[in-house]
Formats: structure tokens, sequence, C-alpha cells
């Protein structure tokens, strides 16, 4: 019988916090991703709009598969990769701000909460909490 596996450490929780938080985006944007790009300052163009495609597949589909693959499999190396991904998307939010002159309120409280979101899991694989 398979059964569902609670985290057991201080570290295994915040992990799993952030694998729930992370199926919170993805529920949010597959279910009202003209609400969730509004939220991200994102808007489609009237002749496209195919792209809201792009928030329930693209952006919506990384966010629950990997946060439900951690939340149900509970296994290290798949936090790592939940962390690894919100660096990547810290950096590339950094970069951003650097190169592209996007240095506004919305997207270096964004960094700062995506960085948040990237230390806990892999905290957590590293054995630092």
């Amino acid at each position: 019988m398979i059964a569902f596996y609670w985290p057991g450490t201080t570290g295994e929780w915040l992990a799993f916090a952030v694998a729930v938080i992370t199926v919170g985006f993805g529920v949010l944007l597959f279910s009202a991703p003209r609400l969730s790009f509004r939220i991200l300052r994102l808007e489609t163009a009237n002749a496209h709009p195919d792209a809201i495609a792009e928030g329930r597949a693209t952006m919506a589909g990384f966010y629950l598969g990997c946060g439900l693959c951690c939340i149900l499999l509970a296994q290290p190396l798949i936090y790592l990769a939940l962390g690894a991904s919100w660096a990547f998307t810290a950096l590339g939010r950094l970069v951003s701000i650097l190169f592209d002159g996007a240095a506004t309120r919305f997207n270096v409280l964004s960094t700062l909460f995506e960085a948040v979101l990237a230390i806990l899991p892999l905290a957590f694989v590293f054995g630092l909490i």
C-alpha cells in the first residue's frame, strides 16, 4: 500500500511548504490565467488569444508538475530540482533588473521572494536546516 509521506524535520517541512506554494501558483495560473497575468503585470494581445494557453500550459505546467512531484514523492533530489528552478527564476529576474532596466519595486520584491523559495529547499537538500 502506498502511503502519503509527511515531512519529519523542520528543513523538510520548509521544503514541503515551498512545494505547496509552487502548486498554489500553478493552480492559480491554470484556473485563472488572466488574473495571474494581471498580478504578474503581463498583457496578451487581442490578436493572440492563444497566449492565454501559455499561462495554462507552460507556466502552470511547470509549477504543478514540479510542486506535485515534491509533495507526492518527497525525495531530496526532487526538492533539489525545485530549489534550483526557483534559483534560476530569481537569477533571471536579477539579470533583467541589472541589464534591462527593470528595477521596479515589484521586481525587487519578487526577486527576494523567489530567492527565499529557492533557498529553503536547497538548504534542506544540503543539510543546512
